[in-house]
């Protein structure tokens, strides 16, 4: 992917080099037909007149120029790698940043979950690119330019066809994803299907907002048109990985599709009097499962192409040396996101960062590895400042695979009762230690997505080579390392900690942000096909049972039959969609998935309400440390957080615009 990144200067070069010869023009452009009425000339969020009218064409002489100029369109991919950048992740539940952290970036997207959210500047604003977003509109008004030019036989003479259609629908795809952003967070957005030339007049220049339903349509049907000319695979993987495919298109229409379905979009009565100035209704307020079964068939459609491609879940392989069934469990689930270019990988980002989140674990400088303690596991550009919460580490199963709740044959009630760690739970926890209550008997997905105190932590530079006498973690007051941190919670992200990383060298593999993976595909079918039809039927319970097979659990059916106190849980809808909507947060936790599940499912006003607890950090002792203290209240205004501001000087700029409800 190199050849991807290193474009990018280049590309933003090609974007900028007219303004010396042009600025009388620009500005006419920006004033007149951009209305912004300011005497800076600076750009409305919808950049639909290109500024580069007098150069552009240079940008198409040649192939190699034209392909820079694609990959200026890759380059507004949102920077998902930083967490303090990603709304999915740090928006959410699932971890806390403390205030004042050491280094860490507490700006914008962290402020988000602490109520900081405005019109006047919006937080996140992914229109204009402000505050820690990408300008989707300057993306798609690039995506426009180049599809328009390369779309002409006369340009580009040394282009040959299959090349392209290829580039081309890599274009289409790239705009069809920037409007699927926009509309998964503001909802009806305008749509910008061309740009318009600089004649056009000012009554088409102040776009409207297209209804909910107009926009979904819009998206899917460009994601189709791309597929056609995609490749179903990349070749040439020393230059082009990250590029997109077939794959990846239909993969994101399967997603565009059920979030489409869920609650918030799909006969939501909250928006029913949200209409534009001339009255149309942005929002269908009638429920239609037909929209279920749409998503259950796209779901379908990309899981047979990933299949026929060779993408499948990702199971750890045996190793020279010897390593117990527990570790190689927890290894194909670590893995799964963080092994470079895995087989369950559809679709990784690399636009901005090859590094993956091991970028910020090396930036820490803290102390190596060594036996009593390992110095890694929270954002380390922090120096480990965010952390799981509590609640994330109830969310996963026990080891019998249902909830902490439901567990018949085990007691939670205290969570923090401390209990020895014994020979046979060697593997999970350090033998010999005292432990909480919570940290026992749970499902292999927790010990391998979160590292705590006494915990295991087994990495490819293991002193004994195996899981036996390898790498634990204690994390109490005083433990941890002279110049390290503990995250505010108590628990650590471990899942995203690729297990090659050296801290000694602070080398590691490089991998990509896993923007899309078959897992999530398979719950996201799972989830449509529970939808679109009265009962669960046998593949919702298949699809589900494959991730839970490679999580080491037993099957759904088995599991609620003889561990939970609501046996028949799984034999309704409602039922299998509690349990669908848990294992998607189980399953694809520190992945930015969660956050934007919780508002398509319109139960974010009960999930993002409420304390943030954790352990206390500063007990040095077990039963100092294991006391669970709230750090944060949360609350969340419903409806109107589920949908992000527009920023106040776009409407005052374009009448024809209108404000997501209650802001």
């Amino acid at each position: 992917m190199n050849h991807h990144i290193n474009h990018t200067s280049s590309n933003r070069k090609i974007n900028k080099q007219h303004s010396s010869n042009a600025t009388m023009l620009a500005c006419f452009v920006c004033v007149f037909l951009l209305v912004l009425l300011f005497t800076s000339c600076k750009k409305a969020f919808l950049d639909v007149v290109p500024d580069n009218v007098a150069t552009i064409s240079n940008a198409f002489t040649s192939r190699t120029e034209a392909e820079k100029y694609l990959m200026t369109c890759y380059s507004y991919m949102p920077i998902d790698v930083d967490p303090t950048y990603n709304v999915g992740i740090t928006a959410g539940d699932e971890v806390w940043i403390e205030d004042n952290a050491i280094n860490m970036r507490i700006t914008n997207v962290v402020q988000l979950p602490r109520g900081a959210q405005n019109t006047s500047d919006p937080i996140a604003n992914c229109m204009n690119g402000a505050r820690d977003a990408n300008a989707n509109y300057k993306g798609i008004r690039d995506c426009n330019i180049f599809i328009e030019n390369v779309s002409n036989p006369g340009k580009v003479p040394d282009l040959d066809a299959d090349t392209r259609l290829r580039w081309i629908a890599e274009a289409k795809f790239l705009k069809a994803f920037y409007h699927f952003l926009m509309f998964r967070a503001y909802g009806p957005i305008p749509v910008i299907d061309k740009n318009l030339p600089i004649s056009t007049p000012l009554s088409q220049v102040q776009v409207k907002r297209q209804p909910v339903d107009s926009v979904v349509n819009y998206i899917a049907n460009l994601l189709d048109s791309a597929a056609i000319n995609l490749p179903p695979t990349i070749n040439n993987t020393a230059s082009e990985l990250g590029r997109i495919t077939q794959p990846i298109a239909l993969s994101l229409k399967a997603r565009l599709l059920v979030t489409a379905a869920s609650p918030l979009f799909n006969g939501n009565s909250d928006f029913a009097s949200f209409k534009d100035h001339d009255g149309v209704a942005l929002f269908n307020t009638v429920y239609s499962v037909a929209k279920w079964q749409r998503a259950a068939d796209a779901c379908k459609t990309a899981i047979d192409l990933c299949t026929a491609q060779g993408i499948s879940l990702y199971k750890f392989p045996q190793q020279v040396y010897h390593l117990s069934d527990t570790t190689m469990t927890q290894m194909s689930i670590r893995n799964a996101m963080s092994e470079p270019w895995n087989n369950e990988l559809i679709w990784g980002l690399t636009t901005n960062n090859m590094g993956g989140f091991n970028t910020f674990f090396q930036r820490m400088g803290a102390a190596p590895f060594d036996r009593t303690f390992i110095n890694n596991g929270g954002i380390t550009y922090g120096a480990a400042a965010m952390g799981p919460t509590i609640k994330c580490a109830k969310m996963f199963y026990t080891k019998n695979g249902v909830p902490i709740d439901e567990d018949k044959t085990l007691d939670f009630t205290n969570i923090a009762a401390l209990r020895l760690v014994s020979h046979a739970e060697r593997f999970n926890l350090k033998e010999g230690e005292v432990s909480a209550r919570l940290n026992f008997d749970r499902e292999p997905r927790f010990y391998a997505d979160l590292g705590f105190d006494r915990s295991i932590w087994y990495m490819a530079n293991s002193p004994s080579k195996t899981d036996e006498n390898t790498f634990y973690l204690f994390a109490r007051a005083g433990e941890f390392g002279q110049n390290s941190i503990v995250p505010i919670c108590g628990y650590f992200m471990k899942k995203i900690v690729n297990w090659r990383m050296d801290w000694n060298t602070k080398t590691f593999p490089p991998y990509p942000y896993p923007e899309m993976r078959l897992a999530d595909l398979y719950l996201l079918y799972a989830e449509a096909l529970n939808e679109a039809n009265a009962t669960p039927t046998a593949d919702v319970y298949n699809y589900v049972n494959m991730i839970r097979d490679r999580a080491g659990l037993p099957t759904v059916q088995s599991s609620w039959d003889n561990y939970s106190i609501n046996p028949d849980k799984y034999k309704t809808q409602a039922g299998m969609r509690a349990i669908i909507q848990r294992e998607r947060s189980i399953e694809l936790c520190f992945e930015g998935q969660r956050y934007w599940d919780l508002m398509r499912w319109k139960t974010a006003a009960r999930e993002l309400s409420g304390n943030i607890t954790g352990w206390d950090r500063t007990g040095k002792t077990a039963d100092l440390y294991y006391r669970e203290l709230t750090y944060f209240s949360r609350r969340f205004v419903a409806p109107r957080d589920y949908l992000f501001p527009i920023q106040d000087n776009d409407l005052l700029n374009n009448s024809n615009l209108v404000q997501n409800p209650n802001w």
